[in-house]
């Protein structure tokens, strides 16, 4: 089962400024326990939405309406993501709770979502 852990972006992470010395080895220590599991498919950070566009479907069949960040609320943004593959919800959760802080200065927000892995799960959802 594909899950994504979704770091939420805050005022620090959107400065671009990169995180402390201790978080840095702290995350490094993490992601080599999710490879050392052999669970990590992919993990990165993003750059600060001020370096991002935003495009808005507002017209069916029109050209979307473009906007250049920075965007607004920064603990409505993402600021990186990892992506495991994991037998349950539950080993899901277990790795979300380990992750340290991902922002740090108890800034750090992470959401545990489930990919939808194909059209037949899809259909299931309707």
């Amino acid at each position: 089962m594909l899950f994504m852990l979704i770091v939420k972006a805050s005022p620090t992470s959107e400065t671009g400024k990169l995180p402390s010395i201790e978080l840095m080895e702290a995350m490094t220590k993490y992601n080599e326990e999710l490879d050392e599991a052999g669970v990590r498919i992919m993990a990165k950070g993003l750059h600060p939405s001020s370096s991002g566009i935003r495009l808005s479907f507002t017209t069916p069949g029109e050209q979307p309406e473009v906007t250049e960040g920075p965007f607004g609320n920064p603990k409505e943004l993402v600021s990186g993501f990892f992506l495991i593959d994991v037998e349950s919800w539950e080993a899901a959760i277990d790795w979300a709770m380990r992750m340290p802080d991902p922002i740090g200065n108890g800034e750090g927000e992470v959401e545990l979502r489930q990919v939808i892995e194909g059209t037949e799960e899809m259909e299931s959802l309707e």
